[in-house]
């Protein structure tokens, strides 16, 4: 009896030692596995947190893609917009312009354009430019007649005088450039005209004259470009 209850006290005694050597290792046993448990769940969270996202990134980049050609579009529409509004009023404007004078600025000349006065420029001009130069001469020398205030009238006489140049008509062409030259000094135009004017006068046989109109041409604007043909022709001059 002695024995046995030794025995039983022997094995509660290696039980309980048992019990108090095991519980450290047994629970980080535990610890590991629930730490590697939380892990993975977590990877699994944030692996579906990611796509959740990506999708997010995906459907916003298309959306944005969208927008994008919304607005090029819009843009593109109103651009359109723009220009048929443009070509409108000016189809408007010279429409009107056949039925109503317009006040407007032709190289630096302001004045009253009167119904029909453009369309008369204008197809004189284009006879010119077709190397119809009877059909030029009577249409500008008619625009000339019949419009003396309008704003076209330096360009008029400036093709004009180029016109008659064409023909050999010196004396003719002398006369509406030299006209140009004084009654609109300051014209854009009157460089070339000084420079076809000394032309004129110079295959008319009047070197003197061609000499005279060409210095004064590159004294009054050496830097241009009808300056360096004058040059030229006044060395021919001589």
């Amino acid at each position: 009896m002695t024995l046995i209850a030794s025995s039983k006290r022997a094995l509660s005694t290696s039980a309980l030692a048992l019990v108090l050597i095991l519980p450290s290792s047994a629970w980080a046993l535990f610890a590991d596995d629930d730490a590697r448990k939380a892990i993975l769940d977590l990877r699994k969270t944030l692996a579906a947190t990611q796509l959740e996202l990506q999708g997010q990134i995906e459907k916003l980049k298309a959306d944005n893609a969208q927008l994008r050609g919304q607005i090029e579009s819009l843009q593109k529409q109103s651009e359109e917009l723009i220009a048929n509004q443009k070509t409108y009023y000016q189809d408007l404007d010279a429409r009107l312009g056949n039925f109503e004078p317009r006040s407007i600025e032709i190289e630096g000349v302001t004045g009253t354009v009167q119904p029909g006065e453009k369309k008369a420029y204008d197809d004189a001009l284009n006879a010119f430019k077709a190397n119809q130069l009877k059909k030029a001469d009577d249409g500008f020398s008619s625009f000339i007649r019949k419009y003396n205030a309008s704003p076209y009238l330096p360009l008029a006489l400036y093709w004009l005088g180029n016109t008659k140049y064409a023909l050999k008509e010196y004396p003719g062409a002398i006369n509406q450039l030299q006209t140009l030259i004084k009654r609109y000094p300051k014209h854009p135009r009157v460089p070339a005209a000084m420079l076809t004017l000394g032309n004129c006068q110079l295959e008319s046989g009047n070197k003197t004259a061609a000499r005279k109109t060409y210095s004064d041409l590159i004294a009054a604007y050496p830097d241009s470009d009808v300056a360096v043909e004058a040059r030229q022709m006044l060395a021919s001059a001589k």
